[in-house]
């Protein structure tokens, strides 16, 4: 027969003075964590003491209970009702309800602390949605539900977000197929169709990150870091009906714009009320345009001129200004460290003035009749307007034997390849579409021609800048390309237009504009600009006036113009374009002056995108570039996927890598290097005037900071 179970007796329950309670100190709960002993209190002031305290019988030497209780379980709403006692909020001899365990018990008081804080089990976030959910349909406000539960309004919002996340997917979160840093990549999209299809796309494979769930949804929409959003305005997309995601679970940078055509809409919108508006100055033309490409003014007279004059309170205001930061200054000059005070005035001072050296520049009537404006967006969303461009058939004529017309100089012929200028068009630049991806075979393919051109253009450009930086180099290539001519009457054309000839770029990638060094490059041209007179005469005593200093930087400047480091197809029959034979020694001299300035693409700021290189390569060649840059593992990882993903991930992984392709890298490495230095030094030595070399070190310091864990009852 069998032996009937044990019958357990639970522990009886009662209310107890809060005067009879001591904390015990077998309380296993030693750090602090969760809410706060003040939040508990306020909770209990408006809800009541929901969970009793268990409390064991204090025994005296004979075993005879001396009317105080002990409380091993439930010490922090012991500590919550002291504090509502010391708050005047709670009577010293109220009542507490009370579990009152057997003081003879063989289970250890410890034991019992233990698991009064081991079993409980803490609440699902799917099922505090659903609460903050049922709590809302009810009435409460977002706000009003945090304040009753002493949370932060974001937590309820970031909750409530869950909402628009697929049932179904709910579901799967239930199941603990997915996690919640899952559930809440969905989130940013309320398409639930889409967000199955994500998550089905993605669900059996190892790629199921957060991030890239939240790039799978977003990859339709733009970024409101993007300069078409800046320039256009949140505000304005969404008022024009315009939808955003935004993701309440990570920093988002503002979201995306959902409905690229109508923000491409308002952006053009915008340029024509713009252009409208500065065509009633009187321009003869105005092309405006959210990108320009690089070049566009070359062949194009810059009118000079006039700032517009200052009041005499607006000139008092500048002196001012400028007394009271070179007083700053010389006060500080010597000073371990600048007070942040001081620091912000300064930087005050800095834009204030800067505003006067920005005021508006007034043209005459007659030069804005013949001369146009270029508005655009820059880089940063502003709107950026270049005025007073004169083409060159708009130029005023002089009759044959006449002085030349005032206003009229000589200019470079404009290239063949030149925007044709329209009065009042307004174009809205496109990104090149990307080619279908199509069934590739194995290997390793050439780059696509236009593709190597425009990688050499951003190559120029850096090269420009680095030989603009070096007047040594510039004065060497110089004198290198005289020399060549005159002793040796070379009629090959190298990696020097002597006559500086400024090369255009028949082929350019988009960013080409906005690069570090096409910055660089024009902001030396502004500054020199500034103060060549427009005067032959004037021009040749301001040169001949010009300290040695600034007459070599200023000839590195002009040398500049003249790199051509542009790879373009051969022509083997020599009507037109370059032979192989002179577009290997222009490459060849290339590298040349890149190794003579120290010319690192990586550094000047190239990195690789799915635009400018990914999205035009086969995937072999996408595969390769990610084993050079990141490793065979990466490699690996991302061998399986579309071409599309496939870019986008290589993107991802190669952009802090420093990696280049073929056409930005520098030819032979550090041997070749010393060989040919070895072979150079072989040679009769050059004049002592002619030796040097200049080295730069870099080092840079790394700190840790070690946390200590805060200790809490």
């Amino acid at each position: 027969m069998a032996k009937a179970a044990q019958k357990i007796t639970l522990s009886s329950s009662r209310d107890i003075p809060f005067d009879k309670l001591v904390l015990s100190q077998s309380n296993v709960r030693r750090v602090q964590a969760g809410v706060s002993i003040e939040e508990l209190a306020a909770s209990i002031a408006r809800r009541g003491l929901i969970q009793s305290l268990h409390v064991r019988a204090i025994l005296d030497a004979d075993g005879a209970e001396t009317g105080k209780f002990e409380v091993p379980a439930g010490g922090r709403r012991y500590r919550a009702l002291e504090l509502l006692v010391k708050q005047k909020r709670l009577a010293k001899n109220a009542p507490v309800p009370c579990v009152v365990g057997d003081a003879t018990s063989e289970v250890l008081i410890d034991e019992v602390s233990l698991a009064e804080n081991i079993d409980r089990a803490p609440l699902h976030p799917l099922d505090q949605f659903r609460a903050f959910k049922a709590m809302t349909d009810k009435g409460m406000t977002e706000e009003a539900v945090a304040a009753a539960l002493f949370v932060d309004v974001h937590v309820v919002k970031q909750r409530l977000r869950l909402v628009s996340v697929s049932p179904a997917l709910l579901e799967v979160y239930a199941e603990d197929e997915m996690t919640l840093e899952q559930l809440m990549a969905f989130t940013v999209c309320d398409d639930h169709t889409r967000q199955e299809q994500v998550w089905d796309a993605v669900r059996s494979g190892y790629q199921n990150e957060p991030w890239r769930i939240r790039r799978a949804l977003t990859e339709t929409a733009v970024s409101a870091t993007d300069k078409r959003a800046v320039f256009v305005g949140v505000a304005a997309y969404e008022a024009a009906g315009g939808v955003m995601l935004r993701d309440l679970f990570e920093n988002d940078r503002g979201g995306w714009l959902q409905d690229v055509a109508l923000l491409d809409r308002l952006v053009a919108e915008k340029l024509r009320t713009i252009a409208d508006k500065i065509a009633e100055e009187g321009w003869k033309w105005v092309e405006a345009a959210i990108n320009l490409p690089y070049g566009l003014t070359n062949g194009l007279r810059k009118l000079a001129g006039t700032p517009a004059d200052l009041s005499e309170d607006e000139r008092a205001t500048r002196e001012a200004l400028r007394e009271e930061n070179d007083r700053l200054i010389d006060q500080y000059e010597h000073a371990d460290e600048m007070p942040d005070e001081v620091y912000d005035r300064l930087e005050e001072i800095e834009a204030a003035l800067g505003a006067f050296e920005g005021r508006p520049i007034r043209y005459e009537p007659t030069e804005i009749a013949r001369a146009g404006v270029f508005p655009s967006v820059d880089a940063n969303g502003a709107l950026k307007v270049d005025r007073g461009y004169v083409r060159h058939q708009d130029e005023p004529v002089a009759e044959e034997g006449a002085a030349p017309l005032p206003g009229a100089r000589e200019c470079a012929t404009a290239e063949p390849n030149a925007p044709t200028i329209q009065r009042a068009v307004i174009t809205i630049g496109e990104q090149a579409a990307q080619p279908k991806e199509e069934q590739e075979e194995d290997g390793v393919r050439p780059l696509p021609d236009r593709l190597i051109t425009e990688l050499t253009a951003h190559r120029t450009l850096a090269l420009r800048d680095a030989v603009a930086n070096n007047p040594r180099v510039a004065m060497t290539a110089l004198l290198h390309k005289l020399v060549s001519d005159l002793f040796e009457r070379r009629s090959t054309t190298g990696a020097l237009e002597a006559h500086i000839r400024q090369v255009a770029f028949p082929a350019q990638s988009e960013e080409l504009n906005d690069s570090l060094s096409a910055r660089s490059v024009a902001d030396r041209h502004e500054r020199w600009g500034d103060h060549i007179p427009a005067d032959d005469e004037a021009l040749w005593n301001w040169l001949m006036a010009l300290k040695d200093d600034s007459r070599m930087a200023l000839l590195a400047h002009c040398v500049s113009f003249g790199v051509n480091a542009l790879y373009e197809r051969p022509n083997p029959y020599g009507a037109s374009g370059v032979s192989d034979h002179a577009l290997k020694i222009r490459l060849s001299q290339a590298d040349r002056l890149a190794r003579a300035t120290g010319l690192d693409m990586a550094q000047v700021g190239w990195r690789p995108t799915v635009g400018n290189y990914f999205g035009r390569v086969t995937k072999a060649r996408i595969v390769e570039a990610v084993r050079e840059g990141a490793g065979e593992r990466a490699a690996e990882l991302i061998g399986h996927m579309k071409k599309s993903d496939m870019a986008k991930e290589a993107e991802r992984l190669l952009m802090d890598a420093h990696w280049l392709p073929e056409p930005l890298r520098l030819e032979g490495n550090g041997d070749d290097v010393s060989a040919e230095r070895a072979e150079d030094e072989s040679e009769e030595a050059l004049p002592a005037f002619l030796a040097g070399d200049d080295d730069e070190e870099h080092a840079a310091d790394g700190e840790e900071d070690h946390e200590q864990p805060m200790a809490a009852e």
